[in-house]
């Protein structure tokens, strides 16, 4: 859908490639393999480690994989994320696979202590025992390290642990994932990876204002870290209504698709996550959600061309954008991304827009695309009302429609990216 984002909780993301088993096998020494239950089950878990993006919360910038230390930013102040390697003393050496199940499953650490929803188990709670358990099996085969990180850096109350016992019993109901039998396996598939182990919602889904999804708006949208994750349903005006599957399917292997570019957040996502992923995975996933259907708003009426803003904002859009987006705003395909048409463009929450002029960005890098095209930050020479001109030019010319921005709405994106206000 920067490791602020990609799969991570705002509050604050089972088929593995068999091909991948069995080459690891036949490269593993004789002796590695005594035991080839234990690994066949370590490497299905690798794969569903990399479907659920661990590694983007559980590494600090700079630091070893999974040796936690990452500051997540929640609306309650920031929370440190734990080592998950198996060191006894700084990370789960000492678990059991039934206490990692407890936390997958019902928020809870070995003593009983509450998990706060930074670490997403209200979607984890849908993953099976056995997926639990193969990822369990995956993470004690990883090198021990010693990183102690401080689990208690929420301000008073919000510190007090016991508290998420009231939040779970109005927010939080515990269970494996059920499929719908009236639909097919393929679309229960892909809504098992999106509803648990994928955790797209977390980010997709607006928060109330005690930071539990907004239920009646799931994967309609949401914001974390100053980017917009956008509404990710079948909604023709704001979502992927005029996604094919197979269109869906390729931003989540390439990050790139109908002229559209992943950045921030969901750029890591990719790249650590659903690049990875065996395509018959990413078709069921794209499957349920072009299947999840949502009303939606109507477009709203286009600012008009005549407008003050828009024509300050054509003359920056053809002085400082229109080299690489082209006066049509149609991009160059795979290059540069098509600001004409597109829905990340027209969100109702302008926040990714305006962040990348702010801060600009590079596009996801992959197998398929391993030489990324960036953007350059244009934060430097152009003052809010510039930006909020410019980005109400882009959300409203060749047949955008979209609301107008404020340089109040730029001045508090620019302070919460960069630290200070123009």
């Amino acid at each position: 859908m920067n490791k602020n984002w990609i799969g991570r909780s705002p509050w604050l993301r089972r088929m593995p490639a068999r091909g991948i088993v069995a080459a690891a096998l036949l490269a593993m020494p004789a002796a590695a393999m005594a035991d080839s239950d234990t690994f066949v089950e370590a490497s299905r878990g690798r794969a569903l480690v990399t479907a659920g993006d661990c590694v983007a919360c559980h590494t600090a910038p700079g630091g070893t994989p999974f040796a936690g230390g990452l500051a997540l930013q929640t609306p309650f102040g920031a929370i440190m994320t734990p080592n998950i390697t198996p060191d006894n003393t700084t990370g789960i050496g000492s678990w059991t696979a039934d206490d990692f199940a407890r936390a997958m499953h019902e928020g809870k650490r070995p003593n009983g202590t509450r998990l706060y929803p930074a670490f997403p188990y209200t979607y984890y709670t849908k993953v099976t025992r056995a997926d639990s358990d193969a990822i369990f099996a995956y993470l004690r085969t990883l090198e021990p390290v010693s990183n102690s990180v401080d689990r208690n850096t929420l301000p008073f109350p919000f510190s007090i642990r016991s508290s998420m016992a009231v939040w779970n019993g109005m927010f939080f109901t515990a269970g494996e994932f059920k499929p719908d039998p009236g639909k097919s396996e393929e679309y229960n598939r892909g809504a098992y990876l999106v509803e648990g182990l994928g955790h797209c919602g977390a980010c997709h889904t607006p928060l109330n204002a005690l930071g539990a999804n907004k239920a009646d708006r799931y994967l309609q949208g949401g914001q974390i870290d100053s980017w917009t994750a956008p509404n990710i349903t079948n909604d023709m005006h704001a979502g992927l209504g005029k996604w094919s599957i197979d269109e869906v399917v390729q931003y989540l292997k390439t990050g790139q698709a109908r002229g559209v570019i992943a950045s921030g957040p969901m750029k890591d996502v990719v790249e650590n996550s659903t690049a990875k992923m065996p395509d018959a995975d990413l078709k069921a996933m794209a499957v349920y959600l072009k299947d999840r259907g949502a009303a939606g708003t109507p477009a709203p009426n286009p600012v008009a061309a005549s407008d003050g803003r828009m024509k300050v904002g054509e003359a920056i859009f053809v002085d400082t954008c229109a080299a690489c987006h082209v006066r049509s705003g149609e991009g160059i395909d795979r290059v540069f991304p098509k600001l004409a048409g597109a829905t990340v463009v027209t969100q109702e929450d302008p926040a990714s827009l305006i962040h990348v002029v702010i801060t600009g960005g590079q596009a996801a890098a992959t197998a398929t695309h391993p030489t990324a095209p960036t953007m350059p930050s244009f934060g430097y020479r152009l003052n809010d009302e510039q930006i909020a001109a410019v980005v109400t030019y882009v959300r409203n010319s060749w047949g955008n429609a979209a609301s107008p921005v404020t340089a109040d709405a730029v001045k508090t994106i620019r302070g919460k990216v960069t630290g200070a206000a123009d």
